[in-house]
């Protein structure tokens, strides 16, 4: 018997049958949700819904030295899911249940297989806010998101997903399953375990159930679009609105003008909030608890500002039709990427104060590359994450690493990191030693050793 045969016997002791995917049917499967004209190449394909099934499954290919990928949500960016094709994948589709929201202590309790956007309005229903907010909320799934810390649009007042975990239960490799399901916020009995695994992508254990702290839904939100000509004047708007807002200021969204013309342009849902004339755009958003104060409060702030020559321009979103447009602008990066033959994409940190510079450096220095076609530069300014979507000709391997050069170079000296939120997988292997001194990521790998000793878990990932 061989040992495909061996192990597709025992998955189905495990689960139905209809759960474990093997021969042509893995065909109708995909490693990405935006590459489906690419057919999943893996041995076998299970479907879990319970965290025992993800134990029994851990502790099967424990036995069998077989290596596991796990699927979320399959929104990732730098190869996550990818596949070699002597993979078991396990996907948390169906681990998709809120098992409870509880008011009293405002938590939420959920199986990893939920999706973001589905959290959101389970909060919402119980006048709560779960604030994680991105783009890609609609798909990606709450156990992505706590696997890579994901970051998004309200990092600045919330912080990354770690900020907002309670509780966790993950399964490791050999199938023990370690419960960490508190709802409380202080707990300083010896390690903060669950911290290991948020951020870990996945190769420290397999998060099977978190538990979500929610805060109240803010009464009212206010938004407003801003164009300026200096780089320098955007951190002083920051400092300034930060501090006029009194904490408020929950979301502070930059846009470079060659990527708001695109965004904003012919081949946009979106027309432009304010002229595409200026160099740079910020997007604001604050909440609050008076609707007509806080939007008072707003608006003589940007009159001030405008006033004092901060900025240049402001408009104000005024209903909620408005407000949902500001956004839909910098949420809609795919018509950016549609622009693109062939698109690369980056999430880079920088200190704030030495993003002018290091912006203005890699925008002048890939025009100079072959093969580029668009460069464009948005991000979490407030908290020094830049995005860059580089749109080129081919998928030539040069091509691709003298794009890596031109954005990853400067940031060793910068004391910057390759990933700001989107993770390592295995794009980024190659230049994690910017981000990481050697006993940073010797430390990493006897991390890995010790819970994953035989390398079977995300496999290739993060470390080599």
């Amino acid at each position: 018997m061989s040992s495909s045969n061996a192990l597709y016997d025992a998955l189905v002791e495990i689960l139905p049958q209809e759960r474990v995917v093997v021969g042509e049917a893995l065909k109708e499967r995909f490693y990405h949700i935006w590459r489906t004209d690419v057919p999943l190449n893996a041995k076998v394909f299970v479907m879990p819904k319970t965290t025992e099934e993800v134990s029994a499954i851990c502790k099967l290919c424990s036995s069998l030295n077989q290596p596991i990928i796990v699927f979320g949500g399959r929104t990732n960016l730098v190869g996550s899911t990818e596949t070699c094709g002597d993979e078991l994948v396990l996907s948390m589709e169906l681990m998709n249940q809120i098992e409870e929201t509880d008011v009293g202590s405002r938590t939420m309790t959920v199986q990893s297989g939920v999706i973001l956007e589905e959290i959101q309005n389970e909060a919402k229903r119980n006048d709560l806010l779960f604030p994680l907010n991105f783009g890609a909320k609609g798909s990606s799934q709450i156990g992505g998101c706590i696997s890579t810390n994901a970051g998004g649009l309200r990092v600045l007042k919330f912080g990354m997903t770690r900020a907002l975990v309670l509780g966790l239960e993950v399964v490791l490799m050999d199938g023990t399953i370690i419960n960490s399901m508190k709802k409380i916020i202080k707990d300083n009995s010896g390690y903060d375990l669950k911290q290991m695994f948020i951020g870990s992508e996945g190769t420290l254990g397999i998060v099977t159930k978190a538990v979500l702290k929610l805060i109240e839904i803010p009464i009212s939100r206010n938004s407003a679009f801003i164009g300026l000509n200096d780089f320098d004047k955007i951190l002083q708007f920051l400092r300034f609105v930060d501090k006029g807002l009194a904490g408020s200021l929950s979301g502070f969204e930059f846009i470079e003008k060659y990527c708001y013309k695109s965004m904003t342009g012919e081949t946009s849902q979106n027309n432009p909030p304010i002229p595409p004339s200026y160099n740079y755009y910020l997007l604001i958003e604050s909440m609050g608890a008076d609707s007509v104060r806080d939007k008072a409060l707003m608006e003589n702030l940007l009159t001030q500002a405008i006033e004092e020559e901060i900025i240049l321009d402001a408009v104000m979103a005024h209903t909620e039709s408005d407000f949902n447009w500001f956004w839909s602008v910098r949420e809609d990066v795919d018509v950016i990427a549609s622009m693109c033959t062939h698109d690369q994409h980056f999430d880079v940190s920088v200190s704030p104060n030495k993003m002018g510079p290091y912006l203005k450096g890699v925008l002048e220095e890939m025009k100079n590359v072959k093969g580029v076609e668009h460069c464009f530069a948005f991000g979490h300014i407030a908290d020094g994450n830049m995005h860059f979507i580089v749109g080129k000709d081919s998928e030539a391997d040069d091509l691709r690493l003298a794009i890596n050069e031109v954005v990853y170079r400067p940031l060793k000296d910068l004391q910057g990191s390759v990933s700001a939120e989107h993770g390592i997988g295995v794009h980024k292997k190659a230049y994690l030693s910017i981000s990481r001194t050697k006993a940073e990521i010797a430390l990493m790998q006897s991390l890995k050793a010790t819970l994953d000793p035989k390398n079977l878990l995300n496999p290739g990932k993060v470390l080599n």
